[in-house]
């Protein structure tokens, strides 16, 4: 199936391009990969999901936010590639999740993206080896930020 099908099946679509909240860029493409900056989990009305796990939110709400984020990432690479459908693997989702200490979760909070990557491009394209961490604190209070890297059809 093509990516902007499983999107529609999953009756989602694509926030507009996030633009940078400082001075980077949003992508690199280098060879065959495609560097994601690290995205905020905005809904699509613009709001910004904030809050700490472990505090503010739940795990459920974290994975809700997590798959926001990382329909921003879809968003980057659909704007710099024209199409989902030439991502030919997700190399690498590194996830940030804003935390207490005592909170253990992340790895389920992540999933939220996780799962909507395997969701949009199917088992084999879209799993992918990531890293689930938990910060003290993340830029304007949010309560992921997810980045990742995709192998691209050229």
């Amino acid at each position: 199936m093509h990516p902007d099908d499983e999107l529609r099946r999953l009756n989602l679509a694509l926030p507009s391009y996030p633009a940078p909240t400082a001075n980077y860029a949003q992508y690199r493409l280098v060879g065959d990969l495609l560097y994601l900056a690290g995205q905020n989990p905005r809904l699509p009305d613009g709001t910004l999901c904030t809050g700490k796990l472990g505090r503010d939110l739940t795990t459920e709400e974290g994975y809700i936010h997590a798959r926001h984020a990382g329909l921003n990432l879809l968003a980057v690479a659909n704007e710099v590639l024209g199409d989902l459908d030439r991502v030919t693997a997700v190399v690498k989702v590194f996830g940030m999740v804003n935390a207490t200490p005592d909170f253990t979760d992340h790895p389920k909070v992540i999933n939220g993206c996780s799962d909507l990557m395997v969701a949009v491009f199917g088992r084999e394209r879209g799993i992918h080896p990531r890293s689930a961490v938990g910060f003290v604190s993340l830029p304007f209070g949010i309560s992921v930020e997810i980045e990742a890297i995709m192998q691209v059809r050229l």
